[in-house]
């Protein structure tokens, strides 16, 4: 049985679903592209927002499964849970470029130890003619690539980078696997996250790009041919990434959909991680003009970071008014 909730907050908290998640991706992929960009300050406030939202995401997992366990069962085989995932290598890579590696490491064994448990179980439940939501499993297994690959640079450390690049060809197979799922009528009726089919390209050129950049004379990860394909390979999911982009932009322009969706943050995390592949790919295939789109893609990521938060905050305003108010407080406010 559920238990009732103690409060206002924690009742209006206990709504919020495991696609929630993609608030914590979108916000953290947009502080990663700030600081590509340059703009230290804003990706560190963002960050910090991030992990706000990472922390009070995580406490409501864990209060789930240790009071609602047949619901945290239920929740956990849908698409949206694969963004604690996701989410969490994301954070990693955001603290990553702070320089904060002992915390990134953390974050990336604990996304590690979750990503088999929620893959499996999201995977086994598949179906023809899923939503946007079914690539992320594609996301969560490329983030722990980008993670790994982030590391293993930062810390001249190959038995991370060897096990990234397994993941990142996973992750492409995975995308191929959920593609055949995808309910194209998504484009022009999804309700934000039929973003992901971009995005999910988008963070794997980006992992492309941070393995090519974790090799070195030191470590001497890839040989010529290695290094060869792993570029032809990233510089085409970024050319993919940027068509998605196209065909995704022009179906909202079609069919507009204005109205304030959870899933819309899902729109915000392609948006931001195209901003911070483009940049990292620049340097990456040796392709300089990218940097420039690069830098154009980070403020349509902020601008549409800006109009999904405002309209969150306008629908937590109405679910908090609509809340019942709790008998002990009503009675104490009548003193």
């Amino acid at each position: 049985m559920r238990r009732p909730s103690s409060s206002p907050v924690r009742a209006w908290w206990a709504q919020r679903s495991p696609a929630a998640g993609a608030a914590v991706m979108a916000t953290g992929i947009v502080s990663v592209a700030l600081h590509l960009a340059g703009y230290e300050i804003l990706s560190r406030i963002t960050l910090v927002l991030a992990c706000a939202a990472w922390l009070g995401l995580a406490a409501e997992f864990v209060l789930r499964l240790l009071r609602e366990h047949e619901r945290w069962i239920s929740e956990a085989a849908t698409p949206g849970a694969l963004t604690a995932v996701a989410a969490t290598t994301v954070l990693g890579a955001g603290f990553a470029a702070l320089g904060l590696l002992r915390l990134s490491e953390a974050l990336l064994a604990l996304a590690t130890v979750l990503w088999p448990v929620l893959l499996v179980l999201v995977v086994s439940r598949w179906r023809p003619r899923m939503p946007g939501a079914v690539f992320l499993c594609c996301v969560a297994t490329e983030g722990l690539a980008l993670l790994g690959a982030t590391l293993a640079a930062a810390e001249s450390t190959a038995w991370l980078a060897r096990p990234a690049m397994v993941l990142f060809w996973f992750g492409l197979v995975l995308y191929v696997l959920a593609l055949f799922r995808f309910d194209w009528r998504q484009v022009f009726e999804g309700s934000g996250d039929h973003w992901v089919a971009g995005g999910a390209l988008a963070i794997s050129g980006l992992a492309g790009s941070k393995l090519l950049a974790a090799d070195s004379s030191r470590l001497y990860l890839w040989n010529e041919d290695d290094s060869g394909v792993l570029r032809f390979v990233t510089l085409s999911l970024l050319v993919l990434d940027l068509a998605w982009y196209v065909v995704l932009l022009a179906g909202e322009i079609v069919r507009p959909r204005l109205r304030y969706d959870t899933r819309r943050w899902a729109t915000v995390f392609p948006l931001g991680m195209t901003a911070a592949a483009t940049l990292s790919a620049s340097a990456a295939v040796g392709v300089p003009w990218l940097e420039h789109l690069g830098h154009v893609l980070v403020w349509v990521a902020v601008a549409a970071w800006l109009a999904v938060g405002a309209g969150a905050l306008g629908s937590a305003r109405t679910a908090w008014a609509a809340l019942p108010v709790p008998e002990g407080i009503r009675s104490r406010a009548r003193r």
